[in-house]
């Protein structure tokens, strides 16, 4: 009898949990994505659960959209990259970044492989066709300006190449491969394998590896981060503390899990590449979703190399958009 009314009190009370878990809506680019991994693993392990949160996720084939419908009040979150929520903020938008998911910029700039003997370079991207994941002057997607900045630095103005939407998944990018459509891709992994493995691609930078980040950008790089709108944190301060902690439970457990539990949790459809990918790549992810000093200032170089005609850009901040009170901020 006892074992039949604890039941029959727990069945009572499953509706009521429900209810009590706070609806939140979060856009990012994806799925499948390697740099956002830690978004869809939130659900698989119970970290929005854990916070009284029920999250719903928003796919989108780049940063800028995922920006775009969060802006629009579709989603209450998003994960994207910081340059180009620098670049909304420049224009008035009122985003904020509040916790960090990367470290570097995670992108491999890729060549078709039948230019092999043309494209020895970065240099040699001159008047080619380059493929990031969302393209428009109104909004440059994070990749397109990783793959301004690498394109400046080889002596290569941005405006001798065309950049093209590429999408953001493993079939768009190889259609744009085989087509012709692209020369080379600012991709993402774990597309950017698949694809040399099938030997469309040969790979000229891979920033994924933190030496090479630090080596080409100067330090380590605020990349993915979970923004929000200034309405949110100015009616709903609490909401974004819960989310923060959402994230935070989930990078914490990536980083005490091996890539063997991660993917097992995941499930991805290659398995073998996502947990070899891991082990090469798994510190691109912040341990804990907190701001360091490195990073915003890395960016911040990044931001203003990349804009260096524009002097409002220029004179631009990241910590104009930066609120640390939930995530912290450290030096390095």
């Amino acid at each position: 009898m006892p074992v039949i009314l604890c039941l029959f009190w727990l069945a009572l009370a499953s509706p009521a949990l429900a209810e009590a878990m706070l609806p939140v809506v979060l856009a990012t680019a994806g799925p499948g994505n390697l740099s956002h991994l830690p978004v869809e693993l939130i659900k698989k392990i119970g970290a929005d659960r854990a916070e009284g949160v029920n999250l719903t996720v928003r796919y989108f084939p780049g940063g800028p959209l995922a920006y775009k419908d969060m802006l629009a009040k579709n989603a209450d979150f998003a994960v994207a990259g910081a340059p180009a929520l620098a670049a909304l903020r420049l224009k008035g938008e009122p985003v904020v970044s509040i916790a960090t998911v990367n470290r570097v910029p995670t992108f491999t700039l890729m060549v078709r492989a039948d230019l092999k003997d043309h494209v020895k370079s970065i240099a040699d991207l001159r008047a080619r066709v380059i493929g990031v994941n969302t393209s428009s002057t109104a909004s440059k997607s994070t990749s397109q300006q990783v793959a301004e900045y690498l394109l400046r630095r080889a002596g290569v103005d941005p405006t001798e190449v065309n950049f093209v939407p590429a999408g953001q998944s493993l079939e768009d990018q190889t259609a744009a491969l085989d087509s012709g459509a692209v020369d080379a891709i600012m991709g993402d992994e774990p597309f950017a394998t698949a694809l040399r493995r099938a030997g469309k691609v040969y790979v000229l930078a891979d920033l994924h590896d933190l030496d090479v980040a630090r080596r080409l950008l100067g330090g380590l790089f605020l990349n993915a981060q979970l923004a929000t709108r200034q309405d949110v944190i100015a009616k709903q301060p609490e909401l974004a503390a819960r989310m923060v902690r959402v994230l935070r439970r989930t990078l914490q457990w990536i980083a005490t899990h091996s890539p063997e539990e991660i993917a097992a949790r995941l499930d991805p459809p290659d398995r073998a590449t996502l947990i070899a990918l891991l082990k090469r790549y798994k510190a691109i992810y912040s341990p804990d979703g907190a701001f360091t000093e490195e990073q915003i200032r890395t960016a911040e170089s990044f931001f203003h190399f990349t804009h260096a005609t524009d002097p409002a850009a220029r004179s631009l901040r990241f910590m104009q958009f930066i609120d640390h009170r939930w995530a912290g901020l450290t030096q390095r």
